[in-house]
């Protein structure tokens, strides 16, 4: 086995963290989800997801990396015992899961950045989606993407994802900034930003128990909760740093993409007329592309726009695949290039089926939504609040300032608040999952 790798700099750690959940979940996943599920009514109960259980659920998965210093599997079965490695393979198989249909929807923006120059998606924007989301296009395209995700890292943590990542983070923020200047000078603007932040509490309540399973869902993915990113991105950490102040930037710069994102997204919408609460993978793809059409400059505005959201889609990528690629590294004699290689090939297989049809691919995004994320995010919180416990706090406060009460304060909200919330929310899930029969796979 090789030395273990470790982050240059605490930045280095931030931006990669910050990388791995700023992906398609805030540019692709947030507005669609958003328009799906009554614009500012869904950002409500999202924001306060991302706050109330993103952020200790986090912190729950930052204490366990830093202090085990291993891949997800072998952090929790060092600190818990054999049984609870079950915990870290539930979250390895995740990652993989979700990163063999993400790499799929990489594919596509990046033959919609192929198509921008000339225009290929504007005459008809519907038909160029249906052609290059599924078939022989998508396939190659998907082999395009996780050959790009594997060679950042065939490169190792310091020379290749850290490295990426730094010029990532801020390209995504400053262009998406850019884009949403654009977007506030459309005529029509005013309507997209009151349909995405001025919530309808009617409609909240109304429609709360279909809400909730997918605001919380989308806090879990876009945060990478429950993947087994954020335990492996913490055993690279070698420092006293303060976990709370790392994991509050990473959430508060991660909601700041999704809001950004929403900000372009809509005003870009209503400006066109075009209606927001459309269902499907697609949603984002047709519509926005649509609404370039229209615009001027639009083919600069698209290749723009779909630039940023494979930047984001590639950084969060990565992460994912750094996941399996370390257990094999620190648990075998193969060395990290020819493991990436081979797991980017085995995921790629996995996408295939999500390739060849999009009903494959929202079949994969349901289970991880409704059932696999908040499993996952539930079994984490088991862990440190009532396994780890007191050892978790200690490494909590490791490099901090803070009290001692606000460990116990976090482990107490660990335990019992972001506990029930997640139960919750995987009960909710269950019942759209069985009574609507989604979990049963497309034939």
């Amino acid at each position: 086995m090789t030395e273990r790798e470790t982050w240059a700099s605490r930045v280095g750690f931030v931006l990669a963290a910050v990388g791995s959940a700023v992906g398609l979940g805030n540019i692709w996943q947030f507005p669609f989800k958003t328009g799906e599920f009554g614009g500012a009514s869904f950002l409500v109960v999202y924001l306060a997801a991302a706050v109330g259980i993103g952020l200790p659920a986090i912190l729950a998965e930052f204490v366990v990396g830093r202090r085990a210093k291993q891949n997800t599997i072998d952090a929790f079965g060092s600190l818990g015992g054999r049984r609870w490695k079950l915990v870290g393979a539930l979250g390895l198989f995740i990652g993989f899961w979700i990163l063999s249909y993400y790499s799929v929807v990489g594919g596509w923006v990046i033959r919609y950045i192929v198509a921008s120059p000339t225009g290929g998606y504007f005459g008809d924007a519907a038909g160029f989606f249906s052609t290059v989301s599924a078939g022989t296009d998508a396939l190659v395209a998907h082999a395009v993407f996780m050959t790009l995700v594997v060679g950042v890292v065939a490169f190792g943590v310091e020379n290749g994802i850290e490295r990426a990542t730094k010029v990532m983070v801020p390209s995504v923020l400053v262009i998406l900034v850019g884009l949403a200047a654009y977007a506030f000078t459309l005529d029509g603007a005013s309507a997209g930003y009151a349909y995405f932040l001025s919530p309808d509490f009617g409609t909240l309540r109304a429609n709360l128990a279909e809400i909730v399973p997918f605001a919380v869902g989308q806090a879990f993915f876009s945060l990478s909760l429950g993947m087994g990113a954020m335990v492996t991105y913490a055993s690279y950490v070698d420092g006293e740093d303060s976990l709370v102040a790392d994991a509050g930037s990473i959430v508060a710069l991660n909601t700041l993409v999704g809001v950004l994102a929403g900000l372009v997204v809509f005003p870009l919408l209503f400006a066109q007329g075009v209606d927001p609460n459309t269902s499907g993978p697609g949603a984002v793809f047709i519509s926005v592309a649509g609404a370039f059409a229209t615009l001027p400059a639009g083919r600069l505005l698209g290749a723009t726009f779909f630039v940023v959201v494979l930047i984001a889609a590639l950084s969060s990528a990565i992460s994912l695949l750094e996941v399996v690629v370390s257990y094999v590294v620190d648990n075998t004699a193969v060395s990290r290039v020819p493991a990436a290689g081979a797991l980017g090939g085995s995921i790629f297989l996995l996408g295939v089926p999500s390739a060849l049809s999009t009903a494959w691919l929202g079949w994969f995004d349901t289970l991880a939504y409704q059932l696999l994320l908040p499993l996952s995010v539930l079994c984490i919180l088991l862990f440190v609040g009532w396994q780890f416990g007191r050892e978790a706090t200690t490494e909590l406060l490791r490099g901090s300032r803070l009290a001692v009460g606000v460990g116990t304060v976090w482990l107490w909200t660990v335990r019992v608040v972001v506990f029930v919330a997640v139960l919750g929310t995987l009960a909710l899930g269950l019942q759209t999952l069985f009574l609507g029969g989604a979990i049963v796979p497309p034939i």
